[in-house]
This record gives C-alpha cells, structure tokens and sequence, in this order.
C-alpha cells in the first residue's frame, strides 16, 4: 500500500529507471515496470477510504472547495485522475495543482491526463518523484484494504503488444477480480464532450472478470456506468475546472449521471466489497451503492 493515511508513502523503484527525463510525448515507451507493487506494502486495514478525482486543478474555488471537503475526511487515498491546466507545466502544478489538492499529495496516487503528458517530463513526472520522494512509474499498482489498485496511462499506447498491455496481462493473473482500475481518458462515458474513447479497448478487454472497478476522468462530470462485461465504470471528472461537460440523458447505459455540479466519488473499500457514493462540494450525495468483488476466481 501506499502507506497509512497519516504517513508519506514509501515508493519502492520498479524495474529500471522508468521516467527518464527524456521520454518524448507517446514516443518510445520504458521498459514495463514488475507488476509488483511500486509502494512498499503495510499491514492491512480493514477497511480504507479512497477518494477519486480529476480535471480539478484549475486555479478555480471551485476545486479548491471540493478538495478541502475532501481532505476534511481524513482519506486513507486520494486517486486523482489526471489534468493539471492548463498544460501541465512545472509552473502549472506549482501554481494549480499545489495550491488545490497539492495538501493531499503524501496520500494521492496519480495517473497522467492528455494536459499532462505533453510536458510530464518537467511537470507531472517532476512534481510527483518530489512530493513522494522517488519517481513514480508511468503505470503501477499498489494494494488497498483488500483491493489491488492498477493505475493505467491513457497517454501512452496500450495496442497489442506494447508493454503497458503486456503489464497489465501479467498484473492480472492472480485469482479474483477484486481489483480497480484507473486512468484518465474513460473507455466508456455518455458525455457529450468526448465519449467513448475506443482506443482504450485494447486494455478494456483484459479487465473482465479480472477487475470490479474501472475509474476515469477527462468528462468533466460525474457518471456510473450499468455494468459492461461485468466491470463497473465511473468518471469523475467534476472536480473543478471552469467547464462542466454535458451528459446524453438517453444513453441507456447510464446507470447515474449529473452534469450540474461538482464533486467527486468517495469509496469505502473492505475485502469483498467497495461501498461508493458521489459527493458534491456543498456535501450533498448524488448517488451510492456497492461493488462487490470475487476474493477467487469462481
């Protein structure tokens, strides 16, 4: 895990030096990291509380609000989702990201958004090797009350045969599917902005039966999907920026839906079970239910 709600997490270097400084935009990808956990691991809780959210890092009160609500919980985790704006500059995340969820950053884990990745190499790659203490992989897992958490890149390509996918099948192999998964770009999503985001389809399709949970940002509003292929997908993307993305009310797929408000999805996760709702800035809860996980393949 990445350590108790009330100390930094302790990373652990996987395979090779996975972020040089180098790294061109969608170019030559690192070699995969071991699908072992990057974060030194702790004794299990029994419970924990996860918090997700992205595209909040805007400079906005908004998303300053919304992540005081948050840190007012105490989290055991933060998953942010990605987007720091408005091109994820070392100056973007000194000036956005520090001053909004910047006091959570001991307990977050992050995934890159399409804002970041132009400039990671100075800026989300920078900011997180700093605020964590060592360089942070371009995807890794970790272990939470129960659950296996993969965050995946979006930004970077997961066809057939690239190493994040190859990762990823080999990071699915044990039994169960108690797992969640995130990135920033949703495969699925009714919002009118963006959509689906078919090219994620090539990692989508190793997450059934092995994965309960899918989580994603990029629509800039709050979603859970019905269930597809047995996986449960939620976008979180309500988390500050000055925009909010409109939502296809008639999408039948869409299991809950706002496009009116802020706020995030707040997850309670025990062994077998994942209790979500999502909560608006003001506090108010817009939805909730459960997720329920296989400890074993069945």
């Amino acid at each position: 895990m990445l350590g108790s709600m009330k100390h930094l997490p302790s990373l652990v270097v996987v395979a090779s030096a996975l972020l040089a400084a180098g790294c061109a935009d969608r170019g030559p990808e690192a070699p995969p990291p071991s699908p072992s956990a990057p974060f030194a691991p702790s004794p299990e809780e029994p419970g924990a509380v996860v918090w997700a959210v992205g595209d909040g890092a805007d400079e906005t009160s908004e998303g300053r609000t919304l992540a005081r609500r948050i840190a007012a919980s105490s989290p055991d985790r933060l998953l942010y989702l990605g987007d720091v704006y408005e091109e994820g500059t070392a100056e973007d995340f000194r000036e956005n990201y520090a001053s909004t969820y910047g006091p959570l950053a001991a307990r977050t884990a992050p995934t890159p958004g399409n804002h970041d990745w132009p400039n990671h190499a100075t800026g989300y790659d920078a900011y997180w090797a700093d605020a964590l203490g060592r360089p942070i992989p371009p995807y890794y897992s970790f272990h939470e009350a129960g659950w296996e958490v993969l965050s995946l890149n979006s930004e970077l390509p997961q066809d057939r045969g690239s190493p994040q996918r190859r990762w990823l099948e080999q990071a699915l192999r044990g039994p169960g599917n108690c797992r969640i998964a995130f990135w920033h770009r949703p495969r699925f999503s009714a919002g009118e902005e963006h959509g689906d985001q078919e090219d994620m389809q090539a990692l989508w399709e190793l997450l059934p039966g092995r994965t309960a949970i899918a989580l994603a940002g990029h629509e800039h509003n709050m979603q859970r999907m019905r269930p597809i292929d047995g996986v449960t997908e939620f976008v979180a993307g309500a988390g500050g920026s000055e925009r909010i993305d409109d939502v296809e009310g008639t999408d039948d797929r869409i299991a809950f839906a706002d496009d009116d408000r802020y706020g995030a999805l707040r997850l309670v996760l025990r062994p077998g079970v994942a209790h979500f709702t999502f909560v608006t800035l003001e506090g108010e809860v817009l939805d909730r239910g459960s997720v329920p996980c296989r400890q074993r393949n069945e």
